[in-house]
């Protein structure tokens, strides 16, 4: 199926209802994605980005909808990661012949995942290729978010395509963001920033404000998954900046595991601490909570408190990979604390401690640690811990 975007621009993308980990088990996508990709005809013909590998069939059949694909004669790839470029052996299939168009980086990345020798052409920031009357201009994108993202500009028609930049995992009955839920778009368009994005935060400051500076008009920003943004399509970039700059709201998380419900009692007593002195909080229980629906949670907000009990001198497997999370997404402007219960040997608290510093959060008050049950003292302390991490907060 083919979508018109303006005269001669047409999207040919996949939609993928049934997706709901993309990465593996690295993120889960509940309302399922979309691989983007879109044609451009004009005295040459431009295809920008591909779409994930299983879908190739159908999205060749997507392009013969708009022109017989033997007539292309440039492919875009403006990053190589599978989802965006695992149908270019499809496509190149029909227009062998054409210039496969690629970041300085990703004259690296495309060879290095296909082993094709076709014809590469490497461009950087304010290189153009002209179509006839549609003109591409290209800029470096770096870590946005791979070495070898780039964007693409399209004139006269002012469309940004940026790969990975501004887009969701959200598949929908409709491609622009004037014909879907407000509330699942910027959910979705969050959730996406902060569990792909938030590293390199610096990065997207900094070509925001590039972008800006140069007064490119924007028409149209048509990202490589979720939905094509027609209606004030500036209001994307302008929730970026704030998430680059990591502002965090005054309330926490606290995340937890249990194994005899010990840990549960200290979870919610810390909780109650928070809600003693005015503050919101989210709970989840780890074992049964989506991690990445906890980060977006966790990048949203100012505190994050741990608890684990000690099981073989370690902490609960479930909690493991939500501390590496903080340390590969590396949170800005949080505080943290930690607290747990052990039975015959203890250590997780201070495990616990140990790698949020390790993160760069820090640490506001001394952790508690229960044995056995926690009792109504345990309970008490866990009790102060919030409210400590409250009043942290609000004087942050």
């Amino acid at each position: 199926m083919k979508i018109k975007l303006t005269d001669g621009v047409y999207w040919v993308g996949i939609v993928d209802w049934a997706l709901k980990h993309f990465h593996g088990f690295e993120l889960s996508t509940h309302r399922g994605s979309t691989y983007n990709a879109y044609v451009i005809r004009d005295r040459k013909t431009a295809l920008v980005d591909t779409v994930w590998a299983p879908f190739a069939d159908e999205f060749v059949e997507n392009v013969r909808e708009v022109i017989d694909p033997t007539k292309i004669d440039y492919v875009i790839a403006n990053h190589a990661e599978p989802d965006h470029s695992g149908g270019l052996p499809a496509i190149m299939q029909h227009c062998p012949n054409a210039t496969v168009v690629v970041s300085k980086k990703g004259a690296e990345s495309i060879p290095g995942h296909y082993h094709q020798q076709w014809n590469f052409k490497t461009v950087g920031t304010g290189d153009t290729i002209s179509l006839g009357q549609h003109t591409l201009t290209f800029f470096a994108a770096p870590m946005l978010h791979w070495p070898d993202s780039m964007f693409t500009y399209l004139a006269p028609d002012a469309i940004l395509l940026p790969n990975d930049a501004f887009g969701q995992h959200y598949a929908t009955a409709f491609r622009f963001n004037d014909q879907v839920n407000q509330q699942e778009l910027f959910d979705e368009a969050l959730k996406y920033y902060a569990n792909i994005l938030t590293p390199y935060s610096k990065q997207v400051i900094a070509k925001i404000d590039e972008l800006l500076a140069m007064g490119l008009p924007v028409g149209m920003i048509a990202p490589s998954h979720g939905v094509i943004w027609r209606d004030q399509p500036l209001q994307i970039v302008h929730k970026y900046r704030p998430w680059a700059e990591q502002k965090p709201l005054p309330r926490a998380v606290i995340l937890y595991d249990t194994m005899w419900e010990a840990t549960r009692k200290m979870a919610e007593a810390v909780g109650e601490g928070l809600c003693n002195e005015g503050v919101d909080f989210k709970l989840f229980h780890m074992a049964v909570a989506d991690r990445n629906d906890v980060i977006t949670e966790i990048f949203q907000s100012k505190a994050i408190l741990i608890g684990s009990p000690t099981l073989n001198n370690g902490l609960l497997p479930t909690i493991s990979p939500i501390l590496e999370d903080c340390r590969g997404l590396r949170f800005q402007n949080k505080i943290g604390a930690a607290f747990g219960s052990y039975g015959w040997n203890g250590g997780s608290v201070k495990m616990i401690e140990k790698h949020m510093q390790d993160c760069g959060v820090p640490l506001v008050a001394e952790g508690v640690a229960a044995k056995w049950q926690p009792d109504a003292n345990a309970l008490s302390r866990c009790r102060e811990l919030g409210r400590t991490v409250a009043h942290a907060i609000q004087h942050s």
